[in-house]
């Protein structure tokens, strides 16, 4: 962790912050903003969307932090995925309320480098979490995430475990240009290059959302009746490709490896409709991407390196009741 060493230097900063703004008005931020104070530090956490159980875990951990440093977070950001022109204007909104930082998911590499240079430029600190900025132009404080590349490859391990490393598959990828997207499928590419049995057939993608998902399921096997099994590469692709077998009568015959770990995903798991869940951990990334933006504002050093491993876990019915396990597939539980 890079967060900890000096509490009372974070406070004196944070309050020599809050003092150098004039006046103590208040005022309401853009589209029901929060009202803030002179003195009040109000961090902006902006996922993705909103519609993913998955960044609920991200709030947790976030809302975890701003308790245990006092700080108010301000938990809010578009609806869908897919919404980078809404995820842009609200990144904007924020810096116009006032926030004292901001911890993004950003929707696209290259649409959020614009917005994000505007908050560095007002003296805002930007820490990326989950989906990051264009590694080559990056200017945010650090990147907090699972590496998406691993993630990838653990989870063509794991399927080509499930189909006995022959067959064929399909991939169900959510949106390209995001770069969690592109690096798991990255990932998985690479590595399943490694079982000479198996042979990639198609990629599709379903915008992050359940129906399309479902519906990229059908258009997959329908295309592919022989099809071995699907890489689902985030929850939505997940809980549509589960749906879609369970609504066929192909639970068994196609096997499945989703990322994330909603409650329709830990149930398809127990039920052996999905075989393998690749686990991120977002909690930690709102608790950490929070406490960074701490530490921006109190002038430490970026950390080295700037990308920040969240960690990845393969979850299976082996090793779900595990302890450790639960707690990454019930973040914020306890």
């Amino acid at each position: 962790m890079h967060f900890g060493k000096s509490y009372s230097t974070l406070l004196l900063a944070l309050g020599l912050l809050g003092a150098g703004v004039s006046g103590c008005q208040k005022s309401a931020g853009p589209g029901g903003g929060p009202a803030t104070s002179a003195n009040q530090v109000v961090i902006a956490v902006i996922p993705k969307g909103t519609a993913n159980s998955y960044w609920l875990g991200v709030k947790a951990g976030a809302e975890a932090a701003g308790r245990e440093r006092g700080v108010k977070i301000d938990f809010d950001g578009p609806k869908l995925e897919t919404d980078i022109t809404g995820q842009i204007n609200l990144v904007e909104d924020k810096i116009n309320a006032g926030v004292k930082g901001i911890v993004l998911a950003a929707c696209d590499t290259h649409a959020l480098l614009r917005p994000v240079e505007d908050a560095l430029h007002r003296g805002i600190p930007v820490v990326t979490i989950d989906s990051g900025l264009d590694p080559k132009e990056d200017p945010s404080y650090c990147y907090i995430a699972t590496n998406n590349e691993e993630g990838g490859k653990k989870a063509a391990d794991a399927l080509a475990a499930a189909i006995g490393e022959k067959g064929k598959v399909g991939i169900l990828g959510f949106l390209q240009g995001a770069a969690s997207n592109d690096d798991r499928l990255k990932g998985f590419n690479e590595e399943i290059k490694k079982y000479p049995g198996i042979t990639v057939v198609t990629t599709l993608y379903d915008d992050s959302d359940t129906g399309k998902a479902v519906n990229q399921t059908a258009n997959m096997l329908t295309a592919h009746p022989d099809l071995n099994g699907i890489f689902a590469a985030n929850q939505p692709g997940g809980v549509g490709a589960a749906n879609y077998l369970r609504q066929s009568g192909l639970v068994g015959k196609v096997k499945i490896v989703a990322f994330d770990a909603s409650d329709d995903e830990i149930n398809d798991l127990k039920q052996g409709i999905i075989q393998a869940l690749i686990v991120q951990n977002p909690y930690q990334m709102g608790y950490q991407g929070v406490m960074e933006v701490l530490n921006a504002l109190a002038k430490k050093p970026s950390p080295q390196p700037r990308f920040i491993d969240s960690g990845v876990t393969v979850v299976t019915q082996q090793n779900m009741n595990d302890p450790q396990i639960q707690k990454l597939l019930h973040p914020g539980s306890s």
